[in-house]
């Protein structure tokens, strides 16, 4: 049924930044908003259908740089599309977990996944309380609110201390931490009706602990 809804309301095309990649992504934000509420629930925004800069940013690194990932582990926080999930399977990273606290988000991953022909397991589940060991962590956009970060960053210091390479994508949100490494910066088209812009100038980080 959430697959279903998934595919009903998104166009599969190629990401902006990543055309290697296709991604299920709406025409209508806030009209696929509005469908996503129409049994009467409040629902979270549908950050599952857009492929945003920080999400972009960190798969276009992760195809270009397949090292970084080929072979290991990986966790894809925060998953919201699936974008960056897809594009570390595809630069060879095994096994690759999605992981999201919205079951939509993680129904248009799966879709995303099988679209591109690669294999992602999906996770729903808050994670940031926890210590599972992966190679690599990855996390686009996800410094969007105080609330937000002031969770996601101690889960990322934390996984970096154990080991892990922790690479962040992020277009200069309002809590973006201090103390990160810049691995690098790319112009990122974006959907103006989303952003107030079409490009935006997002970087890479690593996580340090």
């Amino acid at each position: 049924m959430l697959l279903d809804f998934v595919r009903a309301h998104t166009v599969l095309a190629p990401v902006p930044f990543v055309p290697e990649i296709n991604l299920r992504q709406a025409e209508e934000p806030i009209a696929l908003w509005e469908a996503t509420e129409a049994g009467g629930a409040e629902q979270p925004p549908p950050f599952w259908a857009f492929a945003w800069a920080g999400g972009q940013a960190l798969a276009r690194h992760i195809l270009d740089e397949p090292e970084l990932v080929a072979g290991r582990s990986v966790l894809d926080l925060a998953t919201g599309s699936g974008l960056v999930a897809v594009a570390a399977a595809k630069a060879g990273a095994r096994p690759v977990v999605a992981n999201d606290i919205d079951p939509l988000s993680l129904a248009a991953a799966a879709a995303n996944a099988a679209d591109n022909r690669v294999e992602v397991a999906t996770v729903e589940a808050d994670l940031l309380d926890t210590d599972d060991r992966y190679g690599v962590i990855l996390a686009g956009d996800v410094f969007y609110s105080r609330e937000m970060a002031g969770r996601v960053l101690p889960y990322l210091r934390r996984a970096a201390g154990r080991g892990s390479l922790v690479l962040v994508g992020d277009p200069g949100r309002a809590y973006l931490p201090e103390g990160l490494v810049r691995r690098a910066t790319y112009d990122v088209p974006v959907t103006e009706a989303l952003e107030s812009c079409t490009i935006r100038r997002t970087s890479v980080w690593q996580v340090v602990s």
